[in-house]
């Protein structure tokens, strides 16, 4: 398996470039290098189901962002 190169750090604007979200913009949360996937600010979203707890005794559904691969996000502004 071929690794990625890692154009793409935490904290870094960037845009995705094909795909359903493409034309979104938002900064990286997260850099999966071994994977080759970031997770974009605001992009992706998807829900997850969360079992009740004793913090959430109702239990039901949090969002939160989904994995995207490196190849179809470019660098808009990087993290200075």
């Amino acid at each position: 398996m071929s690794r990625t190169k890692n154009h793409v750090k935490k904290g870094d604007l960037v845009e995705v470039t094909s795909g359903e979200h493409q034309g979104k913009q938002g900064h990286v949360l997260q850099v999966l290098p071994q994977k080759g996937y970031v997770l974009v600010e605001g992009v992706r979203m998807i829900k997850k189901s969360v079992r009740p707890s004793q913090d959430k005794p109702q239990g039901g559904f949090a969002e939160r962002e989904g994995t995207i691969h490196i190849s179809n996000v470019k660098l808009v502004e990087s993290k200075k």
